[in-house]
């Protein structure tokens, strides 16, 4: 694990959410602080982050991410203060925030803020109407798919920089190619694609959660709204086949990105791909850390900023252990899959499955990921020769292209009307000779 470079997602008004999305996994975490009087992460909290990650950070740009429950709840007058924070203890840095909404209570003057501070956007929508309102509604049971347009629009409307983060779960991963095109259609030139996994217990943990941690060992099942395997596996190569034909270059999908990142014998820019994992933290609203967005349990509370530097939470050997731990207990079976070297058993959350020959730690997800895998890799092969080549990896649109002209030619007919399109037949116009 890397500790000199570490990002850390902050939860500044924690759990707290104006939605009731059935899939969501962090809603439940309000039963971790039973005493919670507030959920604004405090002034004195609040500099003392902003001062502390600054400093940790060893790069000359620091890039703060500010997520949810959903941190419009809190104004903009709050991250006004977060912006003036971040300025005074710059020391020369630039600073980046990366901010991630619902989209529900996006205006004008939400749009005007995060032109002025540059911020990025990241909004949540899950596709088309029927199928981003399947599990997204509010806390009185009403659908929001109106309400996240409306705001995708106003940022459009502001040239506000945003990308679109889609949940793969049971409602729509049957429908790959209609949640591809409506984001395309709707401005998103930077995709995020996030399959939701969760097991849930078959009685509230002593902690008061439901959804469990993989190394839970009660009694507790798959979640109704996961996405299955090999139908996570079809969305993925579906979604990517029309990609590569006509979109490379021009839309980025970051799990696509990470693959070629991969495929070039590059370090991946996703956590879940890397062969040790650690440098993703989580800090709470009352400023305690944990070891990463989807483990905040109790067990992986490293400590609070209050009381301990945050640089030494990052460090600490329990961090160091929990990182290691990623390529420790990856199961025999993943050692000599043929596609480790993409994967790495993905992200620790969803090993909880066994491997054919009954050992514990196989990911959910391996049968989607290993069809994907293979199915991307001569394009990601071709794709990152034209790297090491400094030519665009775009080029891979025209290379299929041709080959599936050729294809077509020897498998037709000579009398067949030829694949240009012209209304002679192959033998008079292309096939000629």
């Amino acid at each position: 694990m890397n500790t000199e470079y570490f990002h850390v997602l902050a939860k500044p008004i924690g759990p707290i959410c104006n939605l009731d999305c059935k899939y969501c996994f962090y809603l439940e975490k309000e039963a971790l602080y039973p005493q919670a009087a507030r959920w604004e992460m405090a002034d004195d909290v609040l500099e003392s982050y902003i001062r502390q990650y600054i400093e940790a950070q060893r790069s000359p740009v620091v890039q703060f991410a500010w997520q949810g429950g959903e941190p419009t709840l809190l104004g903009t007058g709050y991250f006004r203060r977060v912006v003036a924070l971040q300025k005074r203890y710059a020391n020369g840095r630039r600073i980046e925030n990366a901010f991630q909404t619902n989209g529900i209570l996006l205006n004008d003057e939400w749009a005007r803020f995060f032109v002025e501070h540059d911020f990025l956007l990241g909004v949540s929508i899950d596709g088309p109407r029927e199928l981003h309102d399947a599990w997204r509604a509010d806390k009185g049971g009403q659908p929001t798919f109106e309400r996240v347009l409306r705001g995708i629009e106003v940022l459009k409307r502001h040239n506000v920089r945003f990308n679109t983060l889609t949940a793969m779960h049971r409602a729509n991963a049957s429908h790959p190619r209609e949640v591809y095109r409506f984001l395309k259609a709707h401005g998103s030139g930077h995709i995020q694609l996030i399959p939701i996994v969760e097991r849930r217990s078959s009685q509230t943990t002593e902690d008061g959660l439901a959804l469990v941690s993989p190394a839970f060992t009660g009694a507790a099942h798959v979640a109704p709204w996961s996405v299955q395997p090999r139908e996570f596996g079809r969305f993925l190569t579906t979604i990517f086949d029309e990609w590569v034909r006509q979109d490379v270059g021009s839309i980025f999908v970051q799990l696509f990105d990470a693959s070629l990142e991969i495929w070039a014998g590059m370090e991946p820019s996703l956590c879940i791909f890397r062969r040790i994992c650690g440098s993703a933290l989580a800090i709470e609203h009352g400023g305690d850390v944990y070891s990463c967005d989807h483990f905040v349990y109790p067990r992986n509370r490293l400590g609070n900023i209050m009381s301990d530097p945050l640089a030494s939470l990052v460090q600490s050997s329990e961090q160091q252990r929990f990182g290691e731990a990623k390529d420790a207990a990856l199961p025999g079976y993943c050692r000599s899959c043929d596609v480790r070297f993409a994967c790495n058993g993905e992200c620790p959350k969803h090993r909880f499955a066994v491997t054919p020959d009954g050992e514990p730690g196989l990911n959910y997800l391996c049968a989607g990921y290993k069809m994907f895998f293979h199915h991307i890799d001569p394009y990601m092969r071709f794709m990152a020769g034209e790297l090491a080549n400094e030519r665009a990896p775009a080029n891979v649109m025209g290379w299929i292209a041709r080959q599936e002209a050729e294809q077509a030619r020897r498998e037709m007919g000579r009398n067949d009307p030829c694949f240009c399109g012209s209304g002679r037949k192959l033998k008079h116009c292309c096939g000629r000779g």
